[in-house]
């Protein structure tokens, strides 16, 4: 038997030799990171080259490795961890979102509810009283009903009665016979008022409905949202969490770092944008020590220190001062402290407004020419009171066509339909609205003359036959 059978094989480092030399490889050249045998090593290309044996090599190199695995692994753990906090984040949008909605829809059908209620209530109460009423009228019938009756068989017997005795009380029979009670009739206005109830009932409870329902002109995004500050289940309003009770760690303020969201200035802007058009909206700022209003462009850098791009008035430290991308900081000199700021867009036309409307003064006007879409936002740097995106008042209005329209075409036999229209404004705008609405009514488009309205339809008479002529 052969010894050589029994010796262990070889490894395959060993059987692996260097393809210039035929000698085994010994050492590693750390310059250039390859194995070299010794005689690689006292060659040219390698002779001024750092080398070392391979197992020290391949310690060193299997540190290195390590290394870079152990941050690759760092960074799976925050992919990873980004991942689940985005899909909780989502997940916890989503459940809350729907609880949202489901409970605005309850207030509607709440309010539905009630409305269907007391409008049925308020027929059940007239059904009630046009029974009373009938029931009355139907009880001095039946009275009436039976002396007419009585009256009726006594005059029959007469008929039957001899002559002689017929005769004999013939005027007295007639004049009983002369019913003197008026005919019966039904009590005017004794029926269900049905049109009452029906008539545009679904516009009617549309119109009492905006009593509940308000309109924000402005939405605030919490996908914008600095994660120090908390929305209002509305999105109108914005305020600071309690610090005292929270901390980095706190789960409230694992939110997912969106490049959308703001991470150090605690701001947050408003769902719409806008990049034409005109745009207002006021914003309460009450007793806020510390707060910045305007509009900031969709390219805005979000993430730290957002430097440029905005346009805004700012009250800190018990000063008002404005920012605009073209220029320095501008002081301003408020006389009466503002307790809701007005913020006026006209992109077209390249103006930003700020006023306060309860004093009815300008605090600061910019003028620039707005080149791609802005969007409001809201700063909140105090931790006592918030910012709120106020509403404005809504009204339901009916569209009427021109009266003078209405009479040429009832002459023709046409019909007209109104069409119903919607529209929302400002408190301020009531009163202009009131005046067109007088004016209108001054107009006499009723009163007309009869005879001219005779001449006018004879004038569209003589004006078809003149028609049927020339076809002829």
């Amino acid at each position: 038997r052969d010894p050589e059978e029994d010796e262990p094989p070889q490894s395959p480092r060993s059987e692996v030799l260097c393809s210039l030399h035929s000698e085994k490889f010994k050492l590693f050249c750390l310059e250039d990171k390859k194995l070299i045998c010794v005689v690689c090593q006292t060659s040219k290309k390698h002779k001024n080259h750092n080398c070392s044996p391979i197992d020290e090599a391949a310690q060193e190199q299997k540190e290195d490795l390590q290394t870079a695995v152990n941050s690759l692994k760092e960074k799976l753990g925050v992919f990873s961890k980004i991942s689940q906090t985005c899909a909780e984040h989502i997940l916890s949008q989503a459940q809350h979102t729907e609880g949202q909605i489901k409970g605005q829809f309850e207030k509607l059908h709440q309010f539905l509810r009630e409305e269907e209620a007391a409008r049925i209530a308020e027929l059940k109460e007239e059904e009630e009283h046009k029974n009373r009423v009938m029931k009355e009228k139907i009880e001095e019938m039946s009275r009436e009903i039976s002396s007419l009756a009585n009256t009726i068989r006594f005059l029959e017997e007469e008929l039957k009665a001899e002559d002689i005795s017929f005769l004999q009380n013939y005027e007295s029979t007639m004049e009983r016979a002369q019913w003197k009670l008026p005919d019966p009739m039904l009590v005017s206005g004794v029926l269900i008022n049905v049109a009452k109830y029906l008539g545009n009932l679904q516009f009617r409870v549309w119109e009492k409905m905006h009593e509940i329902v308000k309109y924000t002109p402005v939405i605030l995004n919490p996908n914008t949202s600095q994660p120090h500050l908390i929305l209002s289940d509305d999105l109108t309003s914005v305020r600071h969490r309690d610090e005292d009770s929270i901390n980095d760690s706190d789960e409230t303020l694992q939110l997912p770092d969106n490049p959308e969201r703001f991470d150090t200035f605690r701001m947050v802007l408003g769902s719409e944008g806008f990049n034409s058009g005109t745009h207002n909206w006021d914003i309460e700022v009450g007793d806020n020590t510390h707060w910045s209003l305007g509009v900031m462009t969709e390219s805005v850098q979000r993430k730290g220190e957002v430097k440029n791009g905005y346009w805004q008035i700012r009250f800190t430290g018990g000063k008002y001062d404005t920012h605009s991308p073209s220029g320095s900081d501008t002081l301003l000199t408020v006389r009466q402290k503002p307790l809701r700021i007005r913020v006026q867009l006209d992109w077209d036309g390249g103006k930003l407004s700020f006023s306060d409307p309860d004093n009815k003064t300008v605090l600061h006007t910019f003028t620039h020419t707005f080149t791609e879409k802005v969007f409001p936002f809201c700063l909140n740097g105090c931790k006592l009171h918030p910012v709120r995106i106020l509403p404005v008042k809504a009204c339901v209005t009916v569209e009427k066509p021109n009266e003078t329209f209405l009479q040429e075409t009832s002459i023709r036999g046409l019909t007209v339909n109104n069409d119903n229209d919607v529209e929302f404004f400002d408190e301020e705008d009531d009163y202009e609205d009131k005046d067109e609405e007088d004016d209108y009514e001054d107009e006499d488009v009723y009163d007309y003359d009869e005879d001219d309205y005779k001449d006018e339809e004879d004038d569209y008479e003589d004006k078809d036959e003149e028609d049927d002529e020339d076809m002829i």
